[in-house]
This record gives C-alpha cells, sequence and structure tokens, in this order.
C-alpha cells in the first residue's frame, strides 16, 4: 500500500508538471530523437494520461488490486525508460529529460537511467504483487450455483 501510495504521488506529480509546461513536452520529447511534431504531442498526451490515471488510481484506491493501473504505470514506465535507454546510447545530449515538463529539469545523465531502472523495478513488484491478490477467474461458489440446476436437469 505505501509503495502504491508513494507512486501515486510521483505518478500525479509528474502528470500535473508536465500538463502545466505542455507546450514544452513536444519539443523535450522530441529532443529524444524518436518523434517529432504531432507525434511527440501524442506521445505527450498518452504519457500524461497515463501517469495521471495511474497517480489519482494508486492515490484513491491504494489497497486496490485492480491490474489495469498496476499495468498502466507499467507501459509508462516501459516508455520513460525506452525513451532514456535509446537516447542515452546514441550520446545525445538532453537538457530536460521531461519526468516533470519543464520543473526540476534534470539533463539526462546515468542517474536518470538508474530512476528509470527503479520505475521498473517497482512496476514488476507491483505486477507480482497485483497478479497474486487478484481474485481468481472462477469462483467456485458461482460454479456450484451454475451447476445445481444441469444437475437437477440429468436426474
Amino acid at each position: 500500500m505505501i509503495l502504491r501510495l508513494v507512486l501515486g504521488a510521483v505518478f500525479a506529480a509528474m502528470a500535473l508538471g508536465q500538463l502545466a509546461s505542455f507546450d514544452a513536452m513536444g519539443d523535450i520529447l522530441g529532443a529524444y530523437g524518436v518523434t517529432g511534431g504531432a507525434a511527440s504531442t501524442v506521445l505527450a498526451v498518452v504519457l500524461i494520461a497515463g501517469e495521471a490515471v495511474a497517480g489519482v488510481w494508486f492515490l484513491a484506491r491504494p489497497r486496490s488490486t485492480a491490474m489495469a493501473p498496476a499495468w498502466i504505470y507499467t507501459v509508462v514506465s516501459l516508455l520513460w525508460a525506452a525513451l532514456a535507454v535509446q537516447a542515452y546510447a546514441r550520446g545525445l545530449a538532453i537538457d530536460n529529460c521531461g519526468c516533470f515538463g519543464s520543473y526540476f529539469s534534470q539533463p539526462l545523465r546515468w542517474w536518470v537511467l538508474v530512476e528509470d531502472a527503479l520505475m521498473l523495478l517497482y512496476a514488476w513488484l507491483l505486477l507480482r504483487r497485483t497478479s497474486r491478490r487478484a481474485p481468481a477467474l472462477t469462483d467456485p461458489v458461482l460454479d456450484r450455483m451454475a451447476a445445481a440446476p444441469r444437475e437437477q436437469e440429468a436426474s
């Protein structure tokens, strides 16, 4: 539960920072050399929406065993990590990693990759914990209730 609250606060702050500096997000994401123009804007919308949904869900329902917010968090974390790793490997000079939009900017350095690795570790822990707590796909009581009329017809 504490992990979800922390991640919820971080993702909500990321979404707010990026939303407040939305005009700059296209250029920030374009600096990674993967997208440009409208594609960078679409990527910004996807990242901000994912961060907002996961962040609010984790804050509002930290005990939830729903898989959706864990998967949304994982996809957003994978996108950020992929952007950072490919840019770092290509030696791109990125002045602002964009995690919080124009706020709390930091250049893309090795420690940003460590932060992304931690986010992916947290994603793995969330998915692992959520999948263990998720209710079974079938319910034995409901299965027996559904089978009862068929048994009566057979007799």
